[in-house]
């Protein structure tokens, strides 16, 4: 496992990942609709890693509006949406573009889909409810579930392990809390 105090990106899936797997589809005025439910809290810890010198890239094999959405929402600027699923291929781009080796890389996942990224980052995750291959690869698993806070809790660890939480923190209420 690469040294968290490493890490330069953190990628996640989304699906599994930022929300509980779930996906409403339906029509409205004859439109197809997709809705996902996505987790506050683990957006508010993406949030906090702002300006820690930790970028965030979204990474997905369904595209997805609702993504693009909460992508926007959080103003990620990342985010890969590959429809023919060959996730590991689509972040070596990116990585090439920002100038990041693989062992800079933590990376989140739920499925089978994961698989081919997880097995070359230096930070392999998974969340709790992921199938039992992911698990196997990954050199932390969390308590919380995918879409039930597990990026939150990755965040705050993150920010633990590099003795930057407190700062994170303060630097979020400082942005939202008057002057005195």
């Amino acid at each position: 496992m690469s040294d968290p105090t490493r890490i330069r990106l953190l990628a996640l899936d989304v699906d599994g990942v930022l929300t509980d797997n779930g996906v409403y589809l339906g029509l409205v005025a004859g439109e197809r609709v997709e809705l996902k439910r996505f987790d506050i809290q683990d957006g508010l810890g993406l949030v906090l890693l702002r300006g820690s010198g930790i970028a965030v890239a979204l990474i997905s094999a369904r595209p997805s509006d609702a993504t693009a959405l909460r992508a926007a929402e959080l103003r990620l600027a990342d985010v890969l949406q590959v429809a023919d699923g060959r996730k590991a291929t689509a972040l070596q781009g990116l990585l090439d573009r920002l100038g990041i080796g693989w062992d800079e890389v933590a990376f989140v996942g739920d499925d089978l889909a994961d698989l081919p990224v997880l097995r070359r980052v230096g930070l392999p995750i998974a969340v709790a409810n992921a199938i039992p291959e992911v698990k196997a690869v990954a050199a932390r698993i969390t308590q919380a579930p995918g879409g039930r806070g597990a990026v939150r809790e990755i965040v705050a660890w993150l920010l633990e392990t590099r003795g930057e939480y407190a700062a994170a923190v303060d630097r979020y209420l400082r942005e939202r809390e008057p002057v005195s």
